[in-house]
């Protein structure tokens, strides 16, 4: 299986390019938010529980994915300070020898650009952050520092570009053509 692990901050296009991605590859698309949303109801964000169950969640789904040899899978992930630093070694070590590849994609864009796209009412759907007055307090606050993620392969800054384009760019990387 090939795990396309796409990051970055809140409102720099993780779903909507992803989505894209998967339009073209026939990838399903894995994205953070569904776990987020179907844990709030029961476990304050950011709780022990909360962490816990998302991140074997995470896990659980994608190393299945990889045991029934699924051709590739999109997955969008929010670094953000509630993650535990060792979630990226604890998924390569989940995925073992059943993942053929994995690479990390990561989104970026200036502030403006977020701050702009911030409000956008597609960010409803899935309980994204919508507050650019909250979007700047958390950042201040270190809430979006974590660690570097070692090996990222491919950077794209989305400021410019419709989701297209930079699902090309990591159609390109991952060695595939549009058909």
């Amino acid at each position: 299986m090939k795990l396309v692990f796409i990051f970055g901050p809140p409102a720099s296009g993780k779903l909507t390019v992803a989505r894209e991605l998967g339009a073209i590859t026939g990838y399903p698309v894995f994205h953070n938010h569904l776990v987020v949303d179907m844990l709030t109801p029961v476990f304050e964000f950011g709780s022990p529980s909360f962490v816990e169950l998302r991140e074997e969640i995470w896990l659980k789904v994608l190393t299945k994915a990889a045991e029934e040899d699924l051709e590739g899978v999109i997955f969008t992930f929010a670094p953000e300070r509630t993650v535990r630093r060792e979630f990226i070694g604890d998924l390569s070590r989940a995925l073992g020898t059943n993942t053929s590849e994995t690479i990390f994609v990561r989104l970026e864009c200036p502030d403006e650009e977020l701050e702009r796209r911030m409000e956008n009412e597609s960010r409803a759907n899935y309980g994204k952050l919508r507050s650019v007055v909250e979007y700047r307090r958390l950042r201040e606050s270190g809430a979006f520092d974590y660690p570097c993620i070692p090996d990222t392969h491919l950077t794209i800054d989305t400021s410019k570009m419709d989701p297209t384009q930079p699902a090309e760019k990591i159609l390109g990387y991952i060695g595939m053509t549009r058909e």
